[in-house]
């Protein structure tokens, strides 16, 4: 543990949201590392709000809705090391100015991935056994004979994207049976062997998966990655599975060949969100949409704070921070 100075550790987010991510036992474990410093107002921080929070501290932790760190609110903090982002993506925060004073980031994407991997999991287990449609049916008074119920066994799984969230859905996946396929043209043969899949072209997984689990950033290469053609090339009866985006799927081209019966959907995330009152999405019967519930929700937001803490005691004791971003990612990041 570093000695050499006391840590003053300043929290941006309001009120409201600190208390949503951070419990008591959260605080107090920050509390025996340094000293903290608390927006006590609710709502999102002004920049002259954060300004004032940021004074004198060494590390910042921020959150959804924090404002962006300018020179101006940094021009308060001349002795900051690290920023904490209670969060997933740090593009909201991150300015270059933070860059060039040489001032470490770190977000909770791991975290939120965990949850979005558990939810990506609970759909294909519920999807492939075909309880969406038994329980219409059964609530409607009849009794399905389980004819379509498919088990996690046997089948190929299709990963496109091994991120935190894909990476970790890759590691839920090898409890069972199964044969699984990633396309992600930034992990290496070797790699994938390693998470225990199998690397491929995303024509050629899309060709022989049954379930298709998305978990890809927002990018301009990623936009409508899904459209009508390789929509055409999936399995009849697979499962697509979104739990990243919703712009990394054409909605048209999924609903017209939804439409056509062969398909069925798991959408947590679309573009936009909300997806308007009468979109066809919302009227096919094989399409289940969540609003946007896959990452970390109520109690477990306390992943994220846990990871806040893990990685401010990491960067205390000089070991390699679990969320650190650099600067020459952040063209890759969601």
């Amino acid at each position: 543990m570093r000695e050499d100075f006391s840590v003053k550790i300043a929290i941006l987010q309001g009120k409201d949201k600190r208390e949503r991510i951070f419990g008591p036992e959260h605080l107090a474990q920050l509390r025996e590392l340094g000293e903290v410093v608390l927006n006590e107002d609710n709502g999102n921080p002004s920049e002259e709000q954060a300004r004032t929070l940021i004074a004198g501290a060494d590390v910042a932790i921020t959150s959804w809705g924090c404002c962006a760190l300018t020179e101006r609110v940094l021009e308060s903090a001349p002795n900051l090391k690290l920023v904490l982002h209670a969060a997933g993506t740090v593009k909201p925060i991150v300015t270059e100015a933070l860059w060039q004073r040489g001032v470490r980031v770190a977000n909770a994407t791991e975290a939120l991935g965990q949850g979005v991997a558990e939810t990506a999991l609970g759909f294909t287990i519920v999807s492939l056994k075909d309880m969406w449609r038994l329980s219409r049916e059964t609530a409607a008074g009849g009794w399905g004979d389980g004819s379509r119920v498919r088990e996690v066994y046997g089948l190929t799984i299709g990963v496109v994207g091994a991120g935190r969230a894909g990476s970790h859905y890759i590691k839920l996946l090898r409890q069972f049976d199964v044969k699984i396929a990633l396309y992600d043209p930034f992990v290496s043969e070797e790699r994938a062997r390693e998470m225990g899949a199998q690397k491929l072209e995303l024509e050629d997984l899309l060709r022989v998966s049954d379930v298709v689990s998305i978990h890809l950033p927002s990018l301009p290469e990623t936009y409508h990655m899904f459209n009508a053609d390789r929509l055409a090339m999936m399995k009849d009866d697979c499962v697509l599975i979104n739990t990243a985006r919703g712009s990394v799927i054409d909605e048209v081209a999924l609903a017209a060949e939804l439409s056509k019966g062969r398909l069925f959907a798991c959408l947590d995330v679309t573009d936009p969100e909300p997806p308007e009152v009468n979109h066809p999405l919302r009227a096919l019967p094989n399409v289940i949409l969540t609003p946007h519930i896959a990452g970390a929700v109520n109690n477990g937001l306390g992943r994220i704070a846990k990871a806040v803490v893990s990685d401010l005691r990491a960067y205390l004791e000089d070991r390699p921070l679990s969320g650190e971003v650099r600067a020459e990612q952040m063209h890759l990041l969601a």
